[in-house]
């Protein structure tokens, strides 16, 4: 309606522009007002078709601008509704975007920071390909409102942290670049929002530890890139080590992680690391156990897989037909689930200190009957005591009453 509207005036004013005549000096006519000579009426006349032609061009020039705005430093594709600003030495984001955009190549520019909603412009954008600028600082609503992207490449840049609000309105992301920068740690958050991502690169960056549970939530992931990071291969990344093989039994596809400390580990891959040289984690850390047996039952599964091997290679033709069908349905061990194990342990831990309570109470109930027997008995013997010394003292009063009577009686008779 806004474009037709233009159109429109421009006609209107191309008409009033050949009925009138600009103003002149002293008394010069006004076609439009007063009637004049037939010369000048002949005059005008020649000059309508002209001026009428020329604000026509220009309306319908205008028109198409206005309909389809592109950039003066872009490219615009509006068949694939695309727009390419490679390599053109840009410092912010082009303004003046087509609001049904779906690709914007903002690749090889020199684009410092992401404010704000730097794209609300483009609320449709699919792909937001960032890649080799010098990005350091990003708004945590940056992408706020593009709800539809799919693709995000910030690779190449100097990105060092993000924030956990910053994906929070792209819950549809499925690919997602971050190499190349210099981050050291995902925020715990992040995870939550990116349940639909595929593709995830966090390669060369500072990331010496990666938390499980970053990973689990990621459940549609497909592929995940880690080299070119100086990881610390400690316990903390026993947990990782175990995500990282059952990531790889469910089919998912991960590049090496290379251990640079300790010096014990340095330059091996994580997944190749034995777990015998976890051994000093066997005293602090309850991970030890589960991960011994996570690695009993990988080698288990790879000595299966090698007894199958010459069954399903060694048929031919008809031979080999009939034997994939007997091995499909069985089903592979699972990975042992650590969550459940922690949880058994847990509960394990508190039953154990239940019982440790009501032992420490029974004792302490024992010890308290216990004194108060002895101090029974020794109450009793004492009263025991006490009863035969009076039992023998009482005779020997008796004996001193009846010689003291005894004497009284001569003296009596003697009175008398």
């Amino acid at each position: 309606m806004a474009t037709w509207s233009t159109g429109l005036t421009l006609s209107k004013q191309a008409d009033l522009i050949g009925f009138q005549t600009p103003q002149g000096s002293g008394s010069d006519p006004v076609p439009g007002n007063t009637p004049g000579s037939i010369t000048d009426r002949l005059t005008l006349s020649q000059r309508m078709p002209a001026a009428w032609g020329v604000f026509k061009a220009f309306a319908v020039l205008l028109l198409v601008h206005v309909a389809s705005p592109c950039p003066k430093e872009c490219t615009c594709d509006s068949h694939a509704k695309a727009v390419d600003c490679r390599g053109r030495g840009l410092y912010d984001i082009p303004r003046h975007l087509q609001a049904d955009t779906l690709e914007l190549h903002l690749q090889d520019n020199r684009i410092r920071g992401l404010g704000s909603m730097a794209f609300r412009e483009t609320p449709q954008l699919r792909v937001l390909d960032l890649t080799n600028n010098s990005i350091t600082s990003v708004s945590p609503s940056a992408l706020l409102g593009l709800r539809s992207l799919r693709q995000l490449s910030l690779a190449h840049n100097g990105v060092r942290e993000l924030d956990r609000r910053l994906l929070g309105s792209v819950r549809n992301l499925t690919a997602l670049d971050l190499s190349h920068n210099a981050i050291a740690g995902l925020p715990g958050a992040l995870a939550d929002s990116m349940r639909q991502l595929r593709h995830l690169s966090l390669q060369h960056n500072r990331l010496q530890k990666l938390d499980r549970s970053h990973l689990e939530a990621l459940e549609s992931l497909e592929g995940l890139q880690l080299r070119g990071n100086p990881w610390r291969c400690d316990c903390h990344m026993i947990a990782l080590k175990l995500w990282l093989e059952t990531f790889l039994f469910k089919g998912g596809v991960v590049d090496e992680v290379t251990c640079t400390q300790p010096d014990a580990m340095k330059d091996k891959d994580l997944q190749q690391v034995p777990y015998e040289l976890f051994h000093s984690c066997m005293a602090t850390s309850y991970h030890y156990l589960f991960a011994n047996l996570r690695h009993l039952e990988s080698e288990h599964r790879h000595r299966d897989d090698h007894l199958h091997l010459p069954e399903l290679g060694g048929g031919g033709g008809e031979g080999g037909g009939s034997s994939l069908p007997e091995c499909e349905p069985k089903q592979r061990p699972r990975p042992v689930n650590l969550r459940h194990a922690i949880a058994t342990v847990v509960i394990t831990g508190v039953v154990c200190g239940i019982v440790c309570l009501m032992m420490l109470a029974a004792a302490v109930y024992g010890c308290a009957y216990a004194a108060i027997m002895a101090r029974y008995q020794r109450d009793l013997k004492k009263a025991e005591e006490r009863a035969a010394a009076a039992a023998v003292s009482l005779p020997d009063k008796e004996k001193e009453k009846t010689g003291t009577a005894d004497e009284k009686e001569p003296l009596e008779n003697t009175i008398a």
